[in-house]
């Protein structure tokens, strides 16, 4: 009962959310704070991708870089299942979701891979750990570019998003700058930046805090809660299960069917699985701002504490077994 209770318990990060979201619910704030509330989040985004710019060895991105299939495999999960499997719960919009989470799943399967916690569960799970920083930085570039033309791809003017030209630019000023920037000054910051990893592990996951937040704040003054039906909020977690059990298993098989050994089956399975809540809520504020920000960001927070925990498992499994035979 307790190893099973310490796999399921939301880590400390997942409950520092939840608190936030009721933070945000009791007492969001409103004005001239709001305003200047907003304009600290969008310097703490550009510093939190400057900083994952310093982070990205180029060695990593070279070696990498040589193991095309692999990528390819990953970036066609990543951006092309994904988006065709959110269309399969269009029939809920309106239904069992209101149209704003509906269009909040479909962002999340738009989304790019995490970078963090895809290479540390390939790790643990012995697969291709080069391979995997490669993929996940690579996907996270391009979900800049990607995120916001599949998102008017697949919900067209329904989702409130700004136009997806001018939101690719917004987005290129306030992540990729930076992080290019900081990636150019890797070779003079880079020591620093690896001693104070476990400061900016806070750093990171403070900016997230800070700007779901925002978020939530703006979203409860435009009603989300009295808005969003209790079915509806059960809903978005059903499908955000129901998502990640199509979508691990059928990555797996992908994989194996394209002759993958098992190391990089590992890669593929978690970087192609994972989506990023570090990059899809600062994505999501410039493509949404002024709309349902809250319910729009609020499936891909459900879906980040779901992929952690099977993850999890799945990493410790391999972990243990790893001679699995095909």
């Amino acid at each position: 009962m307790t190893r099973w209770w310490s796999r399921l318990r939301p880590d400390n990060f997942t409950l520092a959310l939840l608190c936030t979201v009721l933070l945000a619910s009791f007492l969001p704030m409103h004005g001239a704070a709001a305003m200047v509330l907003d304009d600290v989040t969008d310097v703490a985004i550009a510093a939190l991708f400057f900083l994952h710019g310093a982070r990205l060895p180029r060695e990593s991105i070279v070696a990498g870089l040589l193991h095309w299939r692999l990528h390819l495999t990953i970036l066609a999960c990543t951006f092309v299942m994904f988006p065709l499997l959110g269309l399969m719960f269009k029939p809920l919009d309106g239904w069992l979701l209101t149209p704003e989470l509906y269009i909040g799943v479909l962002f999340l399967c738009a989304l790019p891979s995490t970078v963090q916690s895809s290479i540390a569960f390939t790790s643990i799970a012995r697969g291709n750990v080069p391979a995997a920083v490669c993929s996940a930085s690579l996907s996270s570039i391009l979900g800049v570019f990607l995120t916001p033309l599949l998102l008017a791809l697949l919900a067209g003017t329904e989702g409130g998003m700004h136009n997806p030209g001018q939101a690719i630019v917004s987005i290129m000023l306030q992540l990729l700058v930076p992080f290019v920037a900081g990636h150019l000054l890797r070779p003079w910051i880079a020591r620093w930046v690896e001693k104070q990893r476990a400061l900016l592990r806070y750093t990171d996951q403070g900016t997230i805090l800070l700007v779901v937040y925002s978020a939530f704040g703006e979203a409860v003054s435009e009603g989300l809660w009295s808005k969003t039906p209790l079915l509806s909020l059960l809903s978005v977690a059903v499908v955000a299960a129901v998502l990640l059990g199509i979508a691990m298993p059928l990555i797996r098989f992908i994989a194996r069917r394209l002759g993958f050994n098992r190391e990089d089956e590992i890669t593929i399975l978690f970087c192609g699985s994972k989506k990023s809540l570090a990059t899809g809520v600062p994505i999501a504020k410039v493509l949404f701002a002024g709309g349902s920000l809250g319910a729009i960001v609020l499936p891909i927070m459900i879906y980040h504490q779901i992929q952690l925990i099977v993850c999890a498992m799945i990493a410790q499994r391999y972990a243990r077994d790893p001679v699995t035979p095909r």
